[in-house]
């Protein structure tokens, strides 16, 4: 296979946190603990040191007050030093992925042989924000002259003006058609008319197999998380294994409360964790002898209308396939972010659709259907969690896990962005370079 590379680029290694779900009060870890706990042990057992890193990248969506430029806090907290460049990426729900693209490109153009990269979210630790009312009762206050004027202000407060801006709420919607993520998924249902079942039984699918996963240990690339009092984490906590149809559809609508089919149920769930990756050029490889986990080949970006931005995935990846000349029944595995079981089900129906293709991604027919049998093979974001900021370096990660364990040659890994955009990362198996 060509690739868009002037110089390869390797996936040598690689390592996540459990995801933990968000319960409704801060988690045990910030951002950069999270990612602290993936990268430690990771960079521990390579044989060179993190000094001779030569660039750190991170992709993260909502950094703490505490985290600003959080790669490089990142990247101080790992040892790497204070000679190691390191900085933060932001591309919604795929910050992960970006951060892969963007060190991939540097070793590529030859600026760098070796590079951390990949994303951290902790959404359990969004913060509330003052509402408009509030701050401008603040600047007032603040600006007022002399105790008559900062009292006639302070007599102007308004209870109201507690009422907080939930930052998570907000980030999740978008400010161009003013719809939340899941709104975009009730109007791709409704374009393919997608029904309340099919999105259950696609969610307890990935409840299904992420347990199989777990049980079968194809979640290697998980490292166990420490907490500093003593308290630790081995898995991913959000997999229902006593999910069910029945109690799948007895989850009231979440998004559309009237007519929608989105519940909390058969959506990605809000969580905590971080996913990181080393990736090396060939001289790197060779020159400290490291294992090489799979190569990757190609990334393409699109942009969709950000009504139905959950269909990216369908551009991105044709894009990525027409400019390597494959087809889809040359790609082994597929990893589609499970943002929404909606969201899925509605990038494998426009695949499918011949008029669709015709008219949204140039071609003379239908992309053809997808073997589920090949797609999300340990369960997805529904079971396991999407923290915005680690997904799209985790199912690149798991993606080459997969690929390995069932000796397969090539996977597509694709994710829908926040604001109308897809990203597909094409990655090949390989162990000797």
């Amino acid at each position: 296979m060509t690739t868009s590379f002037a110089r390869e680029v390797y996936i040598v290694d690689g390592a996540r946190t459990p995801f933990l779900k968000a319960k409704a009060k801060p988690g045990p870890f910030s951002a950069s603990d999270l990612a602290v706990n993936a990268g430690k042990e990771l960079l521990q057992r390579q044989p060179f040191s993190p000094h001779e890193l030569n660039e750190v990248v991170i992709g993260c969506v909502m950094p703490s007050p505490d985290e600003t430029n959080i790669g490089r806090v990142i990247a101080l907290r790992l040892g790497c030093g204070n000679s190691i460049p390191a900085w933060t990426v932001q591309r919604n729900c795929a910050s992960g992925m970006q951060a892969l693209d963007s060190a991939a490109k540097d070793i590529a153009c030859g600026r760098h042989d070796l590079v951390l990269a990949g994303g951290t979210e902790a959404m359990s630790r969004a913060p509330l924000l003052y509402n408009e009312g509030m701050v401008q009762w603040l600047a007032g206050v603040n600006s007022a002259k002399g105790w008559k004027n900062k009292l006639k202000e302070w007599a102007g407060f308004k209870p109201t003006y507690l009422k907080p801006v939930v930052a998570l709420l907000r980030g999740l919607s978008d400010p161009m058609v003013n719809l939340s993520m899941g709104q975009t998924t009730e109007n791709i249902a409704y374009r393919f008319n997608i029904t309340r079942e099919q999105m259950d039984q696609f969610a307890l699918r990935s409840h299904e197999l992420a347990a199989a996963g777990q049980d079968q240990h194809h979640f290697a690339e998980i490292q166990t998380s420490f907490g500093r009092e003593g308290d630790y984490y081995l898995a991913d906590d959000g997999v229902r294994r006593d999910s069910s149809m029945e109690k799948l559809a007895a989850l009231k609508p979440f998004f559309d409360k009237k007519f929608g089919s989105v519940t909390a149920g058969n959506s990605s769930q809000v969580s905590d964790g971080s996913a990181l990756l080393l990736l090396a050029s060939k001289e790197a490889v060779q020159k400290y002898r490291l294992p090489v986990l799979a190569r990757i080949i190609d990334i393409q970006w699109a942009g969709v209308d950000p009504a139905e931005m959950g269909l990216g995935p369908v551009f991105a990846t044709s894009q990525l396939l027409q400019r390597q000349a494959l087809s889809k029944d040359q790609i082994d595995y597929w990893e589609i972010n499970e943002a929404f079981a909606g969201q899925v089900i509605g990038c494998l129906l426009a695949f499918e659709n011949e008029e669709f293709c015709r008219q949204n991604l140039g071609l003379s027919h239908a992309f053809g259907a997808i073997d589920r049998s090949t797609l999300n093979v340990d369960g997805g974001a529904i079971a396991i969690g999407h923290p915005v900021g680690a997904s799209g370096a985790r199912i690149v990660l798991h993606l080459a896990q997969v690929l390995k364990r069932q000796q397969a040659k090539k996977g597509v890994a694709t994710i829908c962005i926040g604001g109308g955009q897809g990203g597909a990362m094409l990655i090949e198996n390989i162990s000797e370079v």
